[in-house]
This record gives C-alpha cells, sequence and structure tokens, in this order.
C-alpha cells in the first residue's frame, strides 16, 4: 500500500477500551505506515457476548486513544461512522479475548457484531480474537491478560490491514473473521476458513437452577472435535491464524415447498382482523 491509499482506522472491540487486547492492536495499527490515524471508538467497559444490542441513547468521553462509549460494540461503529469518525476507511473490531469460532458463535459476539454493523454502512471491517485454550485449572479469563499475549493475532491484523484492500479482498466479502491460535502452539500459518458447524450447548437443571454450558471448548482442548479441514476451529486446533471471508445481509434462497403453503394460505374474513 502506497502513501496515497493510506487508511484511517475506526478500532472498537466488546472487552473494554483498557482491555490488552484492544492496547495490543492499537499500538500494531498506529505505528503501521500505511495508516494514518487510528481512532478509538471502544465500549468504556465490558460489553462481551451482546450481540449487536443496540442502545438510544450513550454517553461519550474523551480516552487517551480516542473515546470511551457507554454502550455497545454495535453502538461504537454506528456513532464512530455516524459522528465521531465518519471518514474513516476501514473498521477494525478486537482483540478479543477468547475465539470466535462457529457459526453459532456469530451472532453472539461483541466484536464479530461491530464488524458486521460497519458492513452496512458500506465500510470493510476485520473482527479479531485470540482463542485461550482451557486451563487444567483456573478459569481462563485470568490468562492472556498482556498486550504481548497478542502479538500473531495483532500480526496478522497488520497484514491484512496493510493488503487485504489493495487485493480486492472487499470487493468479494463483507468482514473477514480472524482467530488467532495460542502462542506456541502451530505453525501461525494463516489459513481461508469457513465456520464451523459443530453446536455442543448442554442445559442441566438442578431444582430451580439450570446451568447452560457450552462444551465445544473442553473438546477443543482434547482434541475431540470433528471439525473438518478448511474450518475456523480445525484451524485454531491445528495452530494456524483462522480468516473467514463473511458477509453481513441474511441470505434467502427460493423455496418451492414455501411457496406451496403461501399459495394455499387463507387470510381471516376481514371482520375477523
Amino acid at each position: 500500500m502506497d502513501e496515497a491509499d493510506a487508511v484511517r482506522l475506526l478500532l472498537t472491540n466488546d472487552d473494554g477500551i483498557d482491555s490488552p487486547g484492544f492496547r495490543a492492536l492499537y499500538d500494531a495499527l498506529d505505528g503501521l505506515d500505511e495508516v494514518t490515524e487510528v481512532v478509538a471508538v471502544a465500549p468504556a467497559d465490558d460489553r462481551s457476548a451482546v450481540g449487536r444490542s443496540m442502545s438510544n441513547d450513550v454517553t461519550v468521553r474523551e480516552h487517551e486513544l480516542g473515546y470511551a462509549i457507554a454502550g455497545t460494540p454495535a453502538d461504537c461503529t454506528v456513532v464512530g461512522l455516524e459522528s465521531l469518525c465518519p471518514d474513516v476507511d476501514l473498521v477494525v473490531s478486537g482483540c478479543n479475548k477468547g475465539a470466535n469460532l462457529g457459526a453459532y458463535v456469530l451472532g453472539r459476539s461483541g466484536t464479530v457484531s461491530a464488524a458486521v454493523e460497519a458492513a452496512f454502512f458500506d465500510v470493510p471491517a476485520i473482527a479479531v480474537s485470540q482463542y485461550v485454550p482451557e486451563p487444567d485449572e483456573g478459569d481462563w479469563r485470568d490468562h492472556a491478560t498482556d498486550p504481548g499475549d497478542y502479538a500473531l493475532a495483532a500480526d496478522a491484523t497488520r497484514f491484512l490491514v496493510d493488503h487485504a484492500v489493495d487485493a480486492g479482498v472487499f470487493e468479494q466479502t463483507d468482514y473477514l473473521n480472524v482467530n488467532a491460535p495460542w502462542p506456541g502452539t502451530g505453525s501461525g500459518e494463516m489459513t481461508i476458513t469457513r465456520p464451523s458447524t459443530l453446536y455442543d450447548m448442554t442445559a442441566e437443571r438442578d431444582g430451580d437452577q439450570i446451568t447452560l454450558h457450552d462444551r465445544v471448548w473442553e473438546r477443543m482442548k482434547s482434541g475431540d472435535i470433528p471439525d473438518p479441514a478448511g474450518t475456523d476451529r480445525r484451524a485454531i486446533v491445528d495452530g494456524a491464524v483462522s480468516v473467514s471471508p463473511l458477509t453481513a445481509p441474511h441470505t434467502t434462497h427460493h423455496h418451492e415447498a414455501l411457496d406451496g403453503l403461501a399459495e394455499v394460505y387463507e387470510p381471516p374474513a376481514s371482520d375477523a382482523r
């Protein structure tokens, strides 16, 4: 990318503007010669797993990196593109602590949702997440506490920011969902993937309490996953950086059986409506 093509970035996330993954990406992208400016517009606190939840009103305060928003990741994208930095060329969301893998996760993830929101503004976007394995003891959330833990994710993002636009990537896709393996667990090579369809949520009842549990992460640790080559989760288990090119609008397909139902449907009489 030459100087004339340098881009201005909006950087957001869902872990909060002071999270280590956010700082890792900010520092990596702010140092790129190909980037004229990185404008941070991120939640003031942790808003993980809120999907595309949207607020009616949010407060904004200045932060050393840009702006802290009392709202969701999707709020941040709208506020940034509509008000605070409407002339950015690219939205980057992350780096999230914890992977965002599989088709079932995409709608839950605040990180991914910020990128999806950008797509509706016709602004290309990259969502970035760092896989953190289930530890033998303790909580995985206690790991990846230093910006250095996100070095591979940051490097892959720098590469994509530098090359993806000029290569015409966003002429064929709306946003990229990038996931990095835990450092030292594989080659770290980049592989293009599609979302896994594995789903293993359980709900166990104990009296008036029901515990919901996602068993996929434990299965990833043990290697007990059926995901084939070419899927995002398989790439992470194999120690590669997963890049899934995705589109934002929901797709529709011609459905003859549904056409048939519509043809025989009889609406209620007008006086019954």
